[in-house]
């Protein structure tokens, strides 16, 4: 398994932050069998250690009326990739960037307030982007399944 690195009462912790991160230290100790001491000292080490790298509230663009939600899938040719990477982070209506293998040697997602909005993104933002070989762009009508996150 890819947790090897924590011992059990660390994995039951995560677990139980991963379904509420707004849980409490008692109620986490209560949950499995140690002190609220002990549960606040186990997570500061795993923020410590990178582990728990951050608490978040994540909002469903979706249920926000006007929001419109899109991946693009981008092939850069190799000497443009860095120049689009670091066009692409400096702009706040791109929610994730990941490198992926295949064609495409990016996948991006965009959450923008408009269909306005968006389509400026790929007019003076996508459209532009340097050495782009190809660029294919879907809006997402509905979200199916979406887990954040690690998963035990």
């Amino acid at each position: 398994m890819f947790l090897d690195g924590l011992d059990q009462l660390d994995q039951k912790i995560v677990e139980l932050l991963i379904r509420n991160a707004r849980m409490s230290y008692s109620d986490i100790g209560q949950e499995i069998g140690i002190s609220r001491v002990a549960v606040k000292s186990r997570i500061q080490a795993l923020e410590q250690k990178g582990i728990i790298e951050e608490y978040t509230t994540i909002i469903n663009p979706q249920k926000i009326s006007g929001a419109v939600s899109c991946y693009f899938e981008i092939e850069t040719i190799p000497n443009s990739l860095m120049d689009v990477l670091n066009l692409l982070q400096k702009n706040d209506i791109i929610t994730q960037i990941y490198r992926v293998t295949g064609k495409s040697k990016l996948h991006v997602h965009a959450v923008a307030s408009s269909n306005e909005e968006m389509e400026r993104l790929i007019c003076e933002t996508i459209d532009k982007l340097p050495g782009v070989l190809e660029c294919s762009c879907n809006m997402i009508f509905s979200r199916i399944k979406d887990i954040k996150g690690l998963r035990l």
